[in-house]
């Protein structure tokens, strides 16, 4: 499980910072969360395959969060995708893309399928065999949403050594995997934890940008393992961060600590700061386990 900003800084690009987007490697599976400009840029300078994208998670209509998705559904086409693209985000997203394909006599290869969200309430909106994706309601200058991302339960771990002894063949393995007991040719009973290790614990991933101060969300990310929160401003300008509807660093922690967080990632600065160091700095005194995202890093969850 890996995150991978690609840009985390709020407003407007720079020439060296770039706004939201990041992409999380989950279960095999990669997900594309926000799409600012220089987005697919970014995705060439850390050699992440977009052939792998299928998913895109757009939190809201700021452009700073979804300029660059035009972009890079036309060079999909370009590079002859054949792959289905899934994009996640408020009502109206449809609309501007398709929009902007027509007016430009642009139009995809590929189907590319539009799922419109307009619900305050948490939802699930993609779900498979290994990952679940549920939107966190946040509340901002105009409708948006976080997203939680989770696994679901792994398979239990084969004891090789017991399954030896026990000569147990190999086309009961995927039993016991999903734990079954065992009934051996004499009739003996063998309980699957004799046989297995339990799975991994379930990992998760919240994203969380951007926002005001919200703790209606802490039922929705309690005891979530990484959560990213948007921290724009420091205190010094908690009248700026009221004013915009967005968190400040000590905010940010704050909501980590009441959520039982393991790991806060801070980001969407405020280009106004020249050493987010400061931000590191102002939540600590809150909430000690902190990564500061930035363009290019990459997290191991």
């Amino acid at each position: 499980m890996k995150l991978t900003i690609l840009g985390c800084y709020a407003a407007t690009p720079r020439t060296i910072t770039n706004p939201t987007s990041q992409v999380l490697e989950i279960k095999n599976q990669m997900f594309l969360i926000d799409c600012g400009e220089g987005t697919q840029v970014q995705l060439r300078k850390h050699k992440i395959k977009f052939s792998r994208i299928n998913h895109i998670f757009i939190s809201h209509l700021h452009g700073d969060h979804f300029y660059g998705l035009v972009g890079l559904i036309s060079t999909f086409m370009l590079l002859n995708r054949v792959n289905d693209l899934h994009v996640y985000g408020p009502k109206g997203i449809k609309e501007l893309i398709l929009m902007q394909l027509k007016a430009s006599g642009s139009y995809t290869g590929y189907n590319l399928y539009f799922h419109e969200l307009e619900s305050t309430e948490s939802e699930i909106v993609f779900e498979d065999e290994k990952v679940i994706v549920k939107t966190i309601p946040l509340k901002h200058r105009i409708y948006t949403n976080g997203y939680l991302f989770k696994e679901k339960n792994s398979k239990r771990k084969l004891n090789i050594e017991a399954v030896e002894k026990y000569n147990i063949e190999t086309c009961y393995y995927q039993k016991i995997k999903s734990g079954g007991d065992i009934t051996l040719e004499d009739g003996t009973l063998v309980s699957n934890n004799l046989l297995s290790f339990n799975p991994e614990p379930e990992r998760s991933y919240a994203f969380c940008s951007d926002t005001v101060y919200n703790e209606t969300i802490l039922p929705i990310i309690e005891g979530v393992d990484t959560l990213y929160h948007e921290s724009t401003f420091l205190e010094t300008e908690a009248h700026l961060a009221d004013k915009t509807m967005h968190t400040t660093a000590k905010q940010a922690a704050t909501i980590a600590k009441k959520a039982n967080a393991k790991t806060l990632v801070m980001g969407h600065y405020s280009t106004r700061y020249g050493n987010i160091e400061l931000f590191k700095e102002e939540a600590q005194t809150i909430f000690d386990n902190i990564i500061l995202a930035d363009d290019g890093k990459e997290i191991k969850l």
